[in-house]
């Protein structure tokens, strides 16, 4: 199955850690993140376990909902857990679904549709594209995949960079520009003409070019 940006997330039925969940019922209206990890027991994917851990309470204050995926099973992700706080010193306190079909992986388009569907028959180097970053928003549809080699940790910073740009381009008819950080100016849309605009930001605009059109952030 390929992916784009703008579909509508798949719905699945999966087992996690934190119990059995109906994805879309799961995000019951809330932005989400999932992200994925080729096996159990990865030493790139431990770090990032840990830290999403202790930045839950930034996602949580934007109201973001999170849940992982390993293509292993319930048992391997428990004693994976344990790793996790001893290494890390914090356990997971999201879930993690559970994946040892490769059915979610593969409804994803992280993984072909052919090939063995049983993780137990495949090393992490098999799965090495379950590295993928999905933000969806609350009405299901994807609005990023950010895929990360085995070899590069995740930077959850950049992430929630995004969705402060997401969820702020999702209120106001603005676009963040390159490096844009909160409280930085913002660029207005094209599709917004100049009178449109003038109602909308009435405090006017710099221009270097009559298609870069820059105001304060909108709170």
């Amino acid at each position: 199955m390929t992916l784009r940006l703008g579909d509508i997330a798949p719905d699945f039925f999966a087992l996690t850690t934190m119990g059995a969940i109906q994805f879309h019922d799961f995000m019951d209206g809330s932005w989400c993140v999932l992200f994925s990890h080729p096996k159990d027991f990865t030493p790139v994917c431990t770090t990032e376990l840990g830290t999403l851990a202790r930045d839950m309470k930034a996602f949580a204050a934007r109201k973001v909902k999170v849940i992982g995926l390993s293509v292993d099973s319930i048992d391997k992700h428990d004693a994976w857990a344990a790793d996790i706080k001893a290494t890390q010193g914090v356990a997971p306190n999201y879930p993690l679904i559970a994946d040892p079909s490769l059915h979610v992986a593969k409804l994803y388009g992280m993984l072909p549709g052919g090939g063995p569907t049983d993780a137990a028959e495949r090393s992490a180097a098999d799965n090495f594209t379950a590295r993928t970053v999905f933000v969806i928003a609350p009405d299901k549809t994807i609005k990023l995949m950010l895929t990360y080699p085995m070899t590069t940790g995740r930077d959850f910073g950049e992430i929630l960079r995004v969705i402060d740009s997401l969820q702020l381009t999702a209120q106001y008819n603005v676009a963040t520009p390159a490096n844009w950080r909160p409280g930085q100016d913002v660029i207005i849309v094209p599709a917004v003409s100049d009178d449109e605009a003038r109602k909308a930001f009435p405090c006017g605009w710099r221009a270097p070019r009559p298609y870069m059109r820059f105001v304060p952030q909108p709170h």
